[in-house]
């Protein structure tokens, strides 16, 4: 089974519908998803917009909108005090109520609020314009101090998880670990049993430097704080994939050569690796999913299709029950 098939079985049988708000509900591949996820009652859409509007392009696309709540950004006295309290420090209410004018930041805060469970955004925005308001108000998960950005590869029946692939640019030894710790929690909710590769251009030893004693250094602190969850490094790919080569350059390694989960040593190189293998490889590349905030909210490549936001929301959606322990 796929895994936007899997996630979208999880969803569905929710015992409440979830709601993911979208803040560019005036764009056409917003409208088309929010108007199938609603008319299959897998999640409730929130579009924010002017409502006139919305309804004015729905029907000019010939779209049915019962079922998908319409929402005029405009801040009441309520989501402005909540928006200084989420800060933590003292603000102009009037410069809050403009800041709030941005549809990014309303749409978190209706999440903070609690009156949507996650947000898509990132068809006309950039990473940054849908991921600093989060990092402001929602902020990070418990136990958790950064944001990482993973990709689920996936080719028929076969199904990887690579990060970070988005957000940081060059992490350390504990960042590299806590970007294990999201990834196993992502893993999970797809249904794919946890084997983590800390990767090198070094297996063991074989070659010497800074960038190596990182990574080693971070399945140390990863196997100390996650001890049950099979994980090795430092690895170059090929012995942490390849169970003939994990036999001759790691043959005490408990991945013994089939690892799921590869965490990359840097931004670059994590980069790189999911579009090689998306592009030369044929694999299906789902992401980035952002992991580490205390609330789902995700980014759209600016060039997604309607699909991509329709699969991104079931993401969402399935990041919302796990979170809530019920995925």
């Amino acid at each position: 089974m796929s895994v936007f098939k899997l996630l979208e079985e999880k969803v569905k049988i929710a015992p409440k519908k979830i709601r993911i708000v979208f803040p560019e509900g005036d764009d056409e591949r917003i409208l088309m998803a929010a108007n199938r996820l609603a008319a299959a009652q897998i999640i409730e859409p929130i579009l924010l917009g002017k409502v006139n509007e919305l309804k004015q392009s729905a029907r000019q696309l010939g779209l049915d909108l019962s079922g998908v709540t319409l929402v005029e950004p405009e801040p009441d006295a309520e989501m402005i005090t909540a928006f200084i309290a989420a800060r933590g420090r003292e603000l102009e209410r009037q410069q809050v109520h403009e800041q709030l004018q941005d549809a990014n930041y309303f749409a978190t805060m209706l999440v903070k609020m609690g009156k949507a469970d996650g947000m898509v955004s990132g068809a006309a925005h950039s990473t940054a314009q849908t991921v600093r308001p989060a990092l402001q108000l929602i902020k990070t998960a418990k136990g958790m101090h950064r944001v990482s950005g993973s990709f689920i590869m996936e080719r028929g029946s076969k199904k990887y998880l690579f990060a970070d692939c988005a957000i940081n640019i060059e992490p350390d030894s504990a960042t590299l670990a806590e970007i294990a710790e999201q990834s196993v929690q992502t893993a999970k909710m797809i249904n794919l049993t946890p084997k983590v590769a800390f990767l090198s251009f070094s297996t063991k030893g074989s070659a010497q430097g800074e960038m190596v004693d990182r990574v080693a250094e971070a399945a140390k602190l990863f196997k100390q704080k996650c001890p049950s969850i099979p994980a090795d490094g430092e690895l170059q790919f090929d012995a942490a994939f390849v169970p003939a080569v994990a036999k001759q350059k790691a043959p005490d390694s408990p991945l013994n050569g089939q690892a799921n989960i590869f965490i990359f040593p840097e931004l670059q190189s994590g980069n790189l690796a999911y579009k090689i293998a998306q592009r030369l490889g044929n694999f299906g590349a789902v992401g980035p999913i952002l992991q580490g905030l205390a609330q789902p909210v995700n980014d759209l490549s600016r060039g997604a299709s309607s699909q991509d936001v329709y699969d991104l929301a079931i993401l969402t959606a399935a990041q919302v029950l796990e979170k809530n322990g019920r995925g």
